[in-house]
């Protein structure tokens, strides 16, 4: 090589060593590295580890090897130049492998014969190295990117629950249950990252599931923060609907009452009585006082039994009242037929007339058979179309 070559050479080695010293530096301080040297690791993580560990010394190794020979070739050049021996050193097997500067976890007991290598030849060996050790990097820091987020979201929902609960002065085994499960699974994603977030894992479900418990939990825990602020305005107010229960149910019994004496064997529903044991679960809610989780369930199953309850009542008072609404609409029926007859001049018909009374003695007479009179309006409508006076 000229000189000129030799110092192109030397230029080019110096930029090539800087580039690698600060590869090198930053794979080292790269979070999810740090995180890796500091983690008790387990599982397929630990074993990845070890062995880009191992490269990782290789790799500083080489580098030694490969600057030791640059600094050499730097003095040699400030001096009287020799071309030669630069040439050797630059271009030639200028790293010496020795057997005994091998890392202790790369060596064998069969110890092999030194090597000597070019500086070309040790540049692609530590970018190799370097490469596995920045791949296995790479993906701890994706599996920790995939999981870690969902595990701060769990935790920040967690600590809003756990601050719900605080305010409501109360303990909740569910909470904790959540609680441990999450721990549990930061445990084992921060252990082995690799082997929690591998294709068909469960811990990425399993961290679903506790998300989904800890949502709903944490609206319960809202729910009974609402309840404690208004109990005082909501039991009111089931009194209130409760009093309405009690006035549609006693409605019902009326209406019963009437159509028992005005309808021959009706077809009634069950008579609703729930009010009295309403009113017993409204007192009841006062022992639970202060148990606001167990009143969050409590006062709002009772709220849907009274909303059930006056729906209830007041479906069976029109149930009933519909056999009075059928007889009066076959009254108002048989008046407009008569008065059709009379208008028509056919009132003095024997057959019509006998018709009529009979279908106007069953729908006022107590209790009106709904059956026959039905029957009877019938055979008077098809009577009057049979002699000519159509409807």
């Amino acid at each position: 090589m000229s000189i000129e070559g030799v110092d192109f050479a030397l230029r080019r080695r110096a930029e090539e060593r800087d580039r690698i010293s600060g590869d090198l530096l930053d794979l080292d301080s790269h979070p999810s590295y740090q995180l890796l040297e500091g983690a008790r690791l387990t599982g397929e993580t630990r074993r990845r580890w070890d062995e880009a560990q191992a490269r990782a010394v290789t790799l500083w190794w080489l580098f030694d090897a490969y600057r030791g020979v640059l600094d050499r070739a730097q003095e040699l050049r400030a001096g009287k130049p020799d071309l030669a021996a630069l040439t050797a050193l630059l271009t030639g097997p200028s790293v010496e492998l020795k057997p005994e500067n091998v890392p202790v976890e790369k060596r064998s007991l069969l110890r092999a014969a030194g090597e000597w290598i070019t500086l070309d030849t040790v540049v692609a060996r530590m970018d190799a190295a370097y490469r596995d050790v920045a791949a296995m990097v790479a993906a701890a820091d994706d599996a920790w990117s995939a999981l870690l987020p969902r595990l701060e979201q769990a935790d920040s929902a967690r600590r809003s629950a756990q601050d719900l609960l605080r305010d409501l002065d109360g303990g909740d085994p569910d909470l904790d249950r959540i609680g441990a499960g999450i721990d549990r699974i930061r445990a084992a994603v921060t252990a082995d990252p690799l082997g929690s977030a591998a294709p068909g894992g469960k811990l990425g479900g399993e961290l679903d599931g506790l998300l989904a418990d800890l949502t709903a939990r944490r609206g319960l825990l809202e729910q009974a923060a609402r309840i404690r602020a208004e109990y005082g305005d909501r039991t009111r107010r089931l009194g209130a609907r409760i009093a309405q229960v009690a006035e549609a149910e006693n409605e019902a019994r009326s209406i019963r009452a009437t159509v028992l004496v005005k309808i021959a064997s009706p077809a009634l529903p069950a008579l609703p009585d729930q009010s009295a044991a309403l009113r017993n679960r409204l007192g009841a809610l006062e022992t639970a006082r202060d148990r606001w989780l167990e009143l969050v369930e409590r006062l709002t199953e009772l709220e849907r039994a009274v909303d059930g309850a006056l729906a209830s009542a007041r479906t069976a008072t029109e149930s009933m009242a519909g056999l009075i609404g059928r007889r009066d609409e076959l009254r108002g029926r048989l008046q407009a037929y008569h008065a059709k007859v009379v208008r028509l001049g056919s009132a003095e018909d024997a057959a019509l007339g006998e018709l009529y009374g009979e279908a106007r003695a069953l729908l006022w007479t107590a209790p009106c058979d709904l059956r026959k009179a039905t029957v009877a309006i019938t055979a008077y409508q098809r009577a009057i179309s049979r002699i000519g006076v159509a409807e």
